[in-house]
């Protein structure tokens, strides 16, 4: 039903009808229809607000579904960053100790990426803390990972010249001393014989006749067969795998640089030769570049009884022959 519209007139005191021209009809119906329109527009404003879109509905859902995967496969990471620890320390304490190599250095296995920042391109990612961080943990895996297994091919390699290794390595006593009664003096802080100060004695010394035999302690490579300052006529052993031994004061030589030896042969004869009281043999054991205590290498040569008394016995704090 169409709306009537009346005015009052003060003359007559009555009211008149007012018949609106066609412009006044439109411009109250588009104002209807604006104001219709902007209260539907409102409405559909806030519902949208409070309860969103189908589809912001969706990419929620999508959202809260990655960021729990994130959270599975940051645990699953730490797990297995756990196992590779467990892995490198039997590496470093098991493996590598039986074939006596160095431990990879922690700064090489626990190296990071250097350079220009590599996560920049997440920074601006939903939960780009959690992305970055899990992304961080998945190259320190991938890079220790590596390592890890280039070290293991290290200990691969190191199996397959174990026999050789263990020919190489320095394990009788350099004369024959079965006894222990040449045993002289160990390794360690011992009285100079010749000026009588306390000072480090860096092998060990047996006492015998001038001319006793003197033999190799392990396969290797005589790489020097002349004289040394303070030692004398003097055989350096290139045993290879970072083994060297030094036999000093000798009498004469029975080897020459350059000839291959193997354990138990002959190389000269005990002497008095270089700073020397007497007629006894001056050995030393040098691991990648070290001076070691030779006791430790004798292991071929003697009992388990044995090797107590020759340890006993080089701990002795007398004089040195040399």
């Amino acid at each position: 039903m169409r709306k009537v519209y009346y005015i009052y007139n003060k003359q007559t005191q009555t009211y008149d009808r007012i018949y609106p021209t066609l412009k006044q009809r439109a411009l109250s119906i588009l104002r209807r229809l604006f104001i219709g329109m902007g209260l539907g527009a409102g409405s559909f404003l806030v519902l949208l607000f409070i309860f969103g879109s189908p589809s912001e509905k969706e990419l929620r859902k999508e959202n809260s579904k990655l960021k729990a995967q994130y959270n599975v496969l940051s645990r699953r990471l730490d797990e297995a960053m756990g196992v590779l620890q467990d892995i490198q320390q039997r590496d470093d304490n098991l493996y590598r100790v039986i074939f006596m190599a160095d431990p990879v250095p922690s700064a090489i296995r626990q190296a990071g990426y250097g350079g220009t920042n590599r996560y920049e391109h997440l920074m601006d990612m939903a939960s780009s803390d959690l992305v970055i961080n899990t992304t961080q943990k998945m190259d320190m895996l991938t890079k220790q990972l590596y390592i890890q297994s280039s070290s293991f091919d290290d200990v691969v390699d190191m199996c397959k010249s174990h026999d050789e290794m263990l020919h190489c390595i320095p394990a009788i006593q350099p004369i024959a001393n079965k006894d222990l009664k040449k045993t002289a003096s160990g390794y360690g802080m011992r009285i100079d014989p010749i000026y009588g100060t306390s000072k480090f004695h860096a092998g060990m010394d047996f006492s015998a006749n001038s001319g006793t035999d003197v033999y190799a302690t392990g396969d290797g490579t005589v790489i020097k067969a002349g004289w040394e300052t303070g030692y004398g006529n003097t055989v350096i052993i290139d045993h290879g795998f970072g083994y060297q031994t030094w036999y000093a004061h000798l009498r004469d030589f029975r080897t020459k640089p350059g000839k291959k030896v193997v354990r138990g042969e002959v190389i000269g004869g005990v002497g008095s030769t270089g700073k020397s009281t007497g007629p006894h043999l001056h050995y030393e054991v040098h691991v990648k570049g070290k001076v070691v205590n030779p006791v430790n290498y004798y292991f071929m040569d003697l009992s388990a009884e044995d090797y107590d008394r020759m340890i006993q016995l080089a701990a002795n704090h007398g004089k040195v022959l040399d």
